[in-house]
């Protein structure tokens, strides 16, 4: 497996910026001073579809080729990748189809829905996604567009950290929340190849920290019954992502549930943006270790901005 180099990203950037919003980098004199360092939140929660992933999926469905394209796209999600590739299929003219559990929220549903992807619903299990979406692809012949698993999704969620870097900021930290690993990722090869001395932290919720154990013990250990408020977390670390992350990932730091919701409030009261619980634990990682990154100049991705508003941890 090759990588993407840098030119492979700033190509990807040049291919789906048309279909995906330049988010901006924001600051907070507030939390500046609480934290004891600067800190440039980008705004990935302001993105399409509401999160970053609206980044590799449009890369990922851009690089199909002709017949490919006729098939159409799938994938199993019940989070921001499902109404990312919907959104990307319904630019791109083709079909989506989303396999998604029966549980999911519904308005994730919704959201896949209104960006024309055809549902298929299953049991709540990993099994029954894998075992529905092999049915699909022999029926229907669509190209499965893994939510992280896939080098152009991943090359596509390194856009994210190329436009950081074109804020001429001289970062020493860029810190990212980790689940499948694909924003991580791609964050990692992009900082690397642009500036190799700034260190890449992970944050993860303690309730799904298997990229913390995989990482520290160098071999690749699946999440089994992963418990937090952080929904968007809740999924393994892949097997690209890992490779990436042995390489050029400085540490990977745990937060428990009551850490982030801290620190989304937190964001909500100072800053008055809305990002969902994944989205604070970059920052809760940061607090929680105010004096490992004092005086520093940190970039964090606030990566989406999907949470149900009936149902926020706080009052």
């Amino acid at each position: 497996m090759s990588l993407p180099s840098l030119e492979d990203i700033k190509e990807a950037h040049d291919r789906i910026k048309s279909f995906i919003h330049h988010t901006p980098v924001l600051s907070s004199e507030a939390i500046n001073k609480i934290a004891g360092t600067e800190i440039y939140f980008k705004c990935e929660n302001f993105q399409k579809v509401g999160a970053f992933k609206a980044r590799g999926a449009a890369n990922a469905v851009s690089k199909l080729g002709q017949e490919a394209m006729r098939n159409g796209v799938a994938t199993h999600s019940s989070g921001n990748h499902a109404a990312a590739l919907a959104r990307a299929a319904k630019v791109g003219g083709i079909p989506a189809y989303i396999v998604m559990p029966s549980n999911a929220p519904e308005i994730k549903k919704k959201a896949v829905k209104g960006y024309g992807g055809e549902i298929i619903e299953c049991e709540p299990t990993l099994e029954a996604r894998e075992r529905t979406l092999d049915e699909v692809v022999a029926k229907t012949g669509a190209t499965f567009i893994h939510p992280y698993d896939n080098i152009h999704v991943v090359e596509g969620q390194a856009t994210c950290a190329l436009e950081m870097w074109q804020e001429k900021i001289d970062f020493d930290t860029i810190m990212a929340p980790v689940g499948g690993g694909g924003l991580l990722g791609g964050t990692a090869l992009t900082t690397h190849y642009i500036s190799p001395k700034t260190k890449i932290i992970a944050a993860e919720p303690e309730g799904a920290n298997d990229a913390y154990r995989s990482f520290q013990a160098k071999e690749l250990i699946p999440m089994k019954n992963p418990k937090t408020i952080a929904d968007g977390l809740l999924t393994s670390l892949g097997k690209i992502n890992f490779e990436i992350i042995l390489q050029h990932v400085d540490d990977i730091l745990t937060v428990n549930d009551d850490e982030i919701i801290l620190a989304m409030r937190l964001i909500y009261e100072r800053m008055k943006i809305v990002i969902e619980p994944s989205c604070a634990v970059p920052l809760a990682a940061l607090l929680k270790n105010k004096e490992r990154f004092q005086n520093q100049k940190i970039g964090i991705i606030l990566s989406g901005g999907n949470v149900d508003l009936a149902k926020l941890p706080f009052k």
